[in-house]
């Protein structure tokens, strides 16, 4: 039995799917429709969706350019742990979901939203992502997922229900489709879907959208100098940027050299196995920068502290939890970690490598007269490390009479 619904907020697109959507909640729930459109660096244009939106009687529009705050507090934070899913995934969709679902909220608080929609289907993983953002948010906020309730299965049964309910289909028609299933923003661009699904399939070089291949990445390496404070890249060779500038030239630089590129079969949350491809030219790049300043001036214990916490934190980002108390509590030790994280990595950017040519800090840990094999002059006394190696060694003793 359906609740009654007096006014939704959607996260609304433009496309085909949302659009359809759109429709289907004013003649399914007969309510009033706020749409939502964020720029996360998509790299389209999302202006359209307006136009749209308007042609569809809707009359509260929201279109807002998010980008900086998508990278500020959400890329970068997940960058200071190091995150990455099963080895290989640098969770470019998971970390857009929660920005566009407390969006989605303070609109409907905003303007008295008794309920909120998305376009997620009932096989992945947004849904979760989207709704434990929702309910974390609003505990008392009704959600519509429209894939779950209807029976609009396939692209020809979305296609004939817009046909039948006047909803333009220029921008959607079959000639104008990728085969695969796309989702981009300022992190990431993922493919899904078409010859990916058999994962025996190598993906086609015309899919990538972001990078060239390593094959055709310059033959002359590029070197860049990235500077960090707090964990953060606040400038590139020497100037000064936001975090959305940052990640934008790291994109174009990334993609020049063929940097990026991720072909998974990973683990969604609802149980199944899917495969998907990944270009994350910028993130590559940061990941590496940061490991390497931070290997400079993180103490040992401190740091795998955090490598040990990192796949559980990883985890969190992919299956929803971002606004949980375990993802805020464990943000903040990470983020104290990250005081004397500053300083000036090096890099050579070359087919598709991202390579440390260079780190320095004046809050460095390395202390050359420790480390040097030449003469220290007293600095550290070899004997020491008798009765450190005896000491630890005692158990394994011990022990050996068992074997």
């Amino acid at each position: 039995m359906k609740k009654n619904i007096n006014k939704v907020v959607l996260a609304y697109s433009g496309g085909l799917d949302t659009s359809i959507i759109l429709k289907w909640l004013q003649d399914v729930y007969d309510c009033e429709v706020i749409t939502f459109t964020a720029d996360i660096g998509q790299g389209e244009e999302v202006e359209p969706a307006r136009a749209k939106a308007k042609a569809m009687g809707v009359d509260s529009i929201f279109i807002e350019d998010l980008r900086e705050d998508f990278v500020r507090d959400y890329v970068y934070p997940m960058f200071r742990a190091n995150a990455i899913y099963e080895g290989e995934y640098l969770l470019g969709t998971s970390i857009a979901r929660p920005l566009i679902s407390k969006r989605m909220i303070e609109i409907s608080q905003e303007l008295g939203a008794d309920a909120v929609s998305h376009g997620a289907t009932g096989k992945g993983n947004d849904q979760v992502r989207f709704e434990l953002g929702f309910y974390a948010l609003d505990p008392n906020i009704h959600v519509i997922a429209p894939w779950r309730e209807w029976d609009l299965t396939s692209r020809d049964t979305l296609l004939k229900y817009a046909t039948d309910h006047g909803i333009p289909v220029d921008f959607a028609q079959q000639g104008n489709k990728s085969p695969y299933s796309m989702d981009a923003n300022l992190l990431h661009v993922s493919y899904e879907g078409g010859v990916l699904e058999d994962p025996w399939n190598a993906p086609e070089e015309s899919m990538w959208r972001w990078s060239c291949s390593p094959e055709s990445a310059p033959d002359l390496a590029e070197h860049i100098e990235l500077s960090f404070a707090g964990g953060d890249v606040v400038g590139v060779n020497g100037k000064a940027m936001t975090p959305a500038q940052v990640l934008t030239l790291l994109n174009e630089l990334g993609g020049k050299h063929g940097i990026g590129r991720a072909d998974i079969v990973e683990n969604r949350y609802v149980g199944m196995k899917a495969r998907g491809c990944y270009e994350t030219p910028g993130g590559t790049i940061l990941l590496k920068a940061h490991r390497a300043m931070e290997s400079l001036t993180l103490d040992r214990e401190a740091a795998h502290l955090k490598d040990e916490l990192m796949p559980k934190y990883a985890s969190m980002i992919y299956n929803g939890y971002w606004f949980s108390p375990e993802r805020l509590m464990m943000q903040q030790l990470i983020d104290a970690s990250q005081t004397h994280v500053n300083g000036t990595v090096a890099l050579k950017l070359y087919k598709g490598n991202v390579i440390v040519t260079g780190r320095q800090s004046d809050q460095s840990l390395f202390d050359e007269s420790l480390s040097t094999f030449e003469d220290d002059d007293g600095a550290y006394n070899q004997k020491d490390a008798e009765g450190f190696i005896r000491l630890n060694a005692l158990r394994l003793k011990v022990a050996s009479g068992r074997l």
